[in-house]
């Protein structure tokens, strides 16, 4: 079966990989659709994400959906055939964190395509992967594999508006329009934002923010914008940008709360900080998802606009030619690996 593995910084591989069997408490799942993630772009460019760094060859992949083929010793799940989507965590259940039930940062997680531990977590990109058969979801009625594909980002995305707290009739501010800020402005009208202005660097990539709920899209390089608000109530920096964090702090009104969700390269970040103190601004930072997983396949199902924000459908043989589409916001929103094609 065919995968596709980074061997290290600009090393994609398409490589024949055994057949996986399922252990004890696991499901095999053939994949389908995998969505190539920044976090996957960043092992493809820079061998790395952040402080996370490859030291071995690596699936890559989190962001997979498929059936079900068999399950092991003691595991059970959707029955065998089920359309299902792949939780890519596994928590360990035990540390501080998931005792409080903040299983998103638990310190000792695994998940799918991830460098963060040794030997890595090989990910989703497949043919046939096997997980917990706790972490397979059934897919709802009526939902296509091809837009359920965006459950993980998603839930990233749900996971971030719920960490801005109460938005319902509020004005939002998204920096980044992105796949993760396109889900963003999604996420926060289905909760009943009144409002929500989005800035990017480029023009398709606003199309996109537009297609998703974006009321007012913003050049962020055009200070005589006239989209530019004079305040909003509550916003999302999801650039991965300092620029970006910076224009949240200096747009959020007195009391406000900025989310930062967009993974700011390692090191210092500058941003308008003594702001932060005299107008009384929340930071909260955002990682990752627990169950806004389940709750993301629910809006999914309910919401056949979200198929806009898939740009392209490209075979696994050409996985490169994927990731460089991906990597390309002028010209993609999101990309799917197609496993069966």
């Amino acid at each position: 079966m065919l995968g596709c593995v980074i061997h290290g910084q600009g090393d994609l591989r398409v490589d024949e990989l055994p057949v996986p069997e399922p252990g004890p408490g696991q499901a095999v799942v053939a994949v389908r659709y995998g969505g190539v993630c920044g976090s996957d772009l960043h092992y493809w460019r820079h061998g790395g994400v952040g402080d996370f760094r490859l030291r071995e060859p690596m699936v890559l992949g989190h962001e997979v959906v498929g059936t079900v083929v068999s399950y092991g010793a003691g595991a059970s799940g959707p029955a065998v055939g089920t359309a299902v989507a792949v939780h890519p965590a596994t928590p360990c259940g035990v540390c501080p964190e998931c005792a409080k039930g903040r299983r998103n940062v638990c310190r000792d997680t695994r998940y799918l395509g991830s460098a963060a531990r040794f030997p890595h977590v090989q990910g989703g990109f497949a043919a046939r992967v096997t997980v917990p058969a706790g972490q397979l979801r059934a897919v709802p009625a009526g939902l296509a594999l091809r837009r359920a594909a965006l459950a993980e980002p998603l839930a990233v995305a749900l996971h971030a508006v719920r960490r801005a707290g109460p938005v319902a009739g509020r004005h939002l501010l998204v920096t980044g329009a992105g796949p993760i800020g396109c889900l963003v402005v999604a996420a926060a009208k289905a909760a009943g934002a009144a409002s929500v202005t989005v800035t990017d660097l480029l023009p398709r990539a606003l199309d996109f923010a537009a297609a998703a709920g974006a009321d007012t899209v913003v050049r962020a390089d055009d200070p005589d914008d006239p989209g530019w608000p004079a305040e909003v109530d509550t916003a999302i920096e999801a650039s991965g940008v300092a620029a970006g964090l910076d224009t949240c702090v200096r747009l959020v009104r007195r009391g406000g709360t900025v989310v930062q969700l967009g993974m700011l390269p390692p090191g210092q970040s500058p941003f308008a900080g003594n702001l932060v103190v005299s107008r009384e601004i929340e930071v909260r930072g955002a990682f990752r998802f627990d169950t806004e997983f389940d709750e993301a396949l629910e809006l999914l199902a309910s919401e056949p606009g979200f198929d806009a924000l898939v740009s392209a459908v490209v075979p696994v043989r050409e996985a490169e030619s994927a990731f460089a589409l991906a990597a390309d916001r002028s010209r993609s929103c999101k990309v799917l690996l197609d496993f069966e094609a």
